[in-house]
């Protein structure tokens, strides 16, 4: 594996750092994003973001627009029937 990416490092002329990096904000904003969307069962989002990988772009957009935070509805107490 560190063979392909300081391959990739100098075939991009960065380095292998900086590709690093990039995959741990790839990673950080993708878990967070995958959390939010099956917490909200948002399952198409949650799919999206299993497949498709640029930079993190859909999941900043998911986060900041898309996952308003549910809110749970407290139940209603049942009334009490006599006996």
């Amino acid at each position: 594996m560190a063979d392909y990416l300081g391959l990739l490092a100098s075939q991009l002329e960065v380095s292998i750092w900086a590709i690093i990096a990039l995959l741990i904000w790839e990673a950080v904003w993708t878990g967070i994003a995958m959390w939010k969307s099956a917490k909200n069962n948002h399952l198409v989002w949650f799919i999206i973001f299993f497949l498709v990988n640029i930079f993190a772009i859909p999941e900043i957009i998911y986060i900041f627009w898309f996952s308003k935070k549910v809110e749970k509805v407290a139940p209603t107490p049942r009334s009490k029937r006599r006996r």
